[in-house]
């Protein structure tokens, strides 16, 4: 028996139920459907699927999120694809559309972020565990103590050119649960900047991402001779861009590592 779905995009798809050859596209999203249970019915990944590692290993890998192996998909014989707006590339999307089923969140908020944990639960009958993790999530996001002071931010996410993450993105909305305030606000998801912007706004703090660009300590010598009065600091990319079950440890982080690295 089929029932009939609609994404997160407005797509309406038609999946077996419960579909029982999955495919992931985003990593955040496949380590959630590891933990709604789904091991044996997840058939391929990403090569960026690194969570659950001792799960994701054993899983084919499909291409990149932004480069897919159409040919390996068609083997595979998929009856359920999952991908996001922004991580997967429209031209692959639309290609996968014309020959199976493909189910598209888009995620701004955290509210979009349950929506989505509670579809995808629901699409593959797993909605007793999907709202367990979203109760838990959200009780969890209770207890972020926010920063109070020195919370101006830059959240810096490429390098060559730089790039900050701004309004309109999941990353911001991670800052403003964390009480920070993104001092490029003023713009929209994720603008190129000068290093003369990022000085001229004057953050207290300087994150680094690990994510998409790998920075790392190297770095923070060379941002921290631009910004002698901030603090810079590398931060988990994966506690503000992952909008899936990885959610149920980012209070911890912003409560521990994040301030205590912030503090200096």
């Amino acid at each position: 028996m089929e029932k009939t779905w609609t994404d997160q995009l407005g797509n309406t798809i038609q999946v077996p139920s419960p579909p029982k050859r999955i495919i992931s596209l985003v990593p955040s999203q496949t380590e959630l459907l590891f933990d709604l249970g789904l091991d044996e019915q997840i058939i391929g990944v990403t090569k960026f699927c690194v969570h659950p590692k001792e799960k994701v290993k054993n899983k084919t890998k499909i291409g990149g999120t932004k480069k897919f192996n159409f040919d390996l998909i068609r083997e595979l014989k998929p009856d359920l694809i999952i991908g996001n707006k922004e991580e997967n590339y429209p031209e692959g999307i639309i290609k996968l559309q014309k020959e199976f089923p493909v189910w598209m969140s888009d995620i701004i908020t955290l509210t979009d972020a349950y929506a989505m944990m509670m579809e995808l639960a629901r699409i593959t009958d797993r909605e007793e565990v999907g709202a367990k993790i979203v109760e838990v999530i959200k009780l969890r996001f209770e207890t972020i103590d926010p920063f109070t002071k020195s919370n101006r931010v830059a959240y810096l996410i490429w390098k060559n050119p730089y790039m900050v993450a701004a309004a309109g993105t999941f990353i911001n909305e991670m800052l403003k649960e964390c009480g920070l305030i993104n001092v490029f606000a003023n713009q929209n998801r994720y603008p190129e900047v000068s290093i003369d912007e990022i000085v001229s706004v004057e953050p207290d703090l300087l994150f680094l991402s690990s994510e998409p660009y790998p920075f790392d300590e190297k770095h923070i010598e060379e941002f921290q001779s631009y910004l002698p009065t901030s603090k810079v600091i590398l931060v988990d990319g994966e506690y503000f861009s992952w909008y899936g079950s990885r959610l149920l440890q980012a209070p911890n982080y912003f409560n521990t590592r994040l301030k205590e690295n912030a503090m200096k």
